[in-house]
């Protein structure tokens, strides 16, 4: 929600930029997911403690981002006014450079946030065991819960009392004493590991009355794609009515929220 305020501050209050930082924030969620899943995979064999520990890093890594973001979108700006004098603002060349821009300083964090999944899951596969399968919807919906909490209360109560910075400096301080929080618990974890035995790794088969996993994969494509594509119509729709697009876009996306943790429930 903060990126997405400093991003329209620079580049303009338009409902492309939604799209752009929208786009760029699922882009790094999907890359971080693949490339973490790829990744962890290098530790099945090790402790619970390991993929916890690992994942307390990328905790304190997204915190970065908090102080980080601002200055990079600030010089984004910077060269964007003074080398592209004769582009034409809102054109689509103005749209080319400041997305290479905002992805530039956004893909990064948005890709280890995107990896926290995979990570937490190789934790609980090791922890939970057999249940591991069953806990992953529980995973979804605590971060589905916290995403629609992280929507609602900066755009409704810390923006307004600690502008921009202050919120992401909050939000930096939650990271850093998250990370603290799964390091503690990687801790505990690793002196009990001598006495517990690998679990073995959860795999999932296709049932062939479902097709292959690739037209299964196809099929969540499309849904993630008409969702999304949705959602972005109905921002420049209720922006009209409440006459702000950052207050329809905070809107918008908690109700999306909302709704995808109930029937994910």
């Amino acid at each position: 929600v903060v990126w997405l305020r400093l991003s329209m501050a620079k580049f303009g209050v338009t409902t492309p930029m939604v799209s752009i930082v929208l786009s760029v924030f699922m882009a790094g969620l999907g890359l971080g997911s693949w490339a973490g899943g790829r990744f962890i995979r290098r530790f099945d064999a090790s402790a619970a403690s390991v993929p916890l520990w690992l994942y307390g890093m990328l905790e304190l890594l997204i915190g970065i981002s908090g102080v980080a973001v601002p200055p990079i979108l600030d010089v984004g700006y910077g060269l964007l006014r003074d080398a592209g004098r004769g582009l034409a603002w809102a054109s689509s060349l103005y749209y080319l450079a400041s997305g290479a821009w905002i992805t530039l300083a956004l893909l990064p964090w948005c890709t280890a946030m995107g990896a926290t999944f995979p990570f937490a899951m190789a934790a609980i596969r090791k922890i939970a065991r057999h249940e591991s399968e069953r806990t992953f919807s529980y995973l979804y919906l605590a971060n589905l819960l916290g995403a629609l909490l992280g929507t609602l209360v900066p755009t409704i109560v810390l923006i307004e009392l600690y502008g921009f910075r202050g919120t992401l400096h909050i939000a930096t301080a939650l990271n850093v004493t998250l990370a603290a929080m799964v390091f503690l618990l990687s801790s505990t974890l690793s002196k009990t590991a001598a006495s517990q035995t690998p679990s073995p790794r959860v795999s999932v088969q296709p049932s062939g009355s479902l097709g292959t996993g690739v037209e299964l994969l196809a099929l969540l494509f499309t849904t993630g794609l008409c969702s999304m594509a949705m959602e972005v119509i109905w921002i420049r729709q209720f922006t009209v009515y409440l006459g702000s697009v950052v207050y329809a876009f905070a809107a918008i996306l908690a109700l999306y929220l909302s709704a995808n943790y109930i029937g994910s429930s």
